[in-house]
């Protein structure tokens, strides 16, 4: 029986975390043992909270610790303005903006017919149903610009024609973005979606 047996579990189950292989997974967790007052104790507790409280909100399906997100309960969100994204990473990261005051709607994932999901594997019912209840004046496809994103956003378009204002997030050249490092399709969207200065 070896004596590491248990470092070597952790280091596996850390390997299956986003970003980090094999290597980088020894890596981390030599350092949370080397600092375990004050790293590892607290890190191990806190995910034991974690596991107990997290739950996806019932409303938009964000992750919080109560049944009905901060974001979903605030009258401050209440513009009429809903924000529909794949998932919760990228509500996290439209927050992080602190640029829209709307409120989210996290569809789970995108339509794939490869991989058999369809509307109703997806959150796509219950945004139609928030649509036609919570008073929405627009909608925002804040959805990733892949094949199975704009698929998803031609669905919901056409679930939702007349109902809303339906809007999607500009595309093209990125803040700091030089055009020789950029691809064809991104600067075509750039030359289609230009505004005047």
């Amino acid at each position: 029986m070896s004596s590491t047996r248990d470092i070597d579990n952790l280091i596996e189950l850390m390997a299956k975390l986003p970003g980090l292989g094999p290597r980088s997974a020894r890596r981390a967790v030599l350092h949370l043992i080397r600092k375990r007052a004050l790293l590892l104790t607290p890190l191990a507790g806190m995910m034991q909270t974690v596991a107990a409280t997290a739950r996806e909100c019932l409303n938009c399906g964000n992750v919080g610790t109560s049944d009905i997100c901060d974001i979903c309960t605030s009258e401050k969100r209440a513009t009429g303005e809903l924000c529909v994204v794949e998932d919760v990473a990228d509500l996290w990261a439209m927050e992080r903006t602190a640029v829209f005051k709307g409120r989210y709607h996290v569809l789970g994932g995108t339509l794939s017919a490869l991989d058999a999901i369809g509307p109703d594997e997806l959150r796509i019912p219950r945004l139609i149903d928030r649509v036609q209840t919570e008073g929405i004046t627009e909608v925002i496809l804040a959805l990733n610009a892949t094949i199975d994103g704009q698929t998803t956003a031609h669905y919901i378009a056409d679930q939702l024609e007349g109902q809303v204002t339906l809007t999607s997030l500009a595309q093209g050249v990125p803040i700091g973005g030089e055009l020789d490092y950029l691809d064809d399709g991104t600067i075509s969207a750039a030359l289609r979606a230009r505004k005047a200065l």
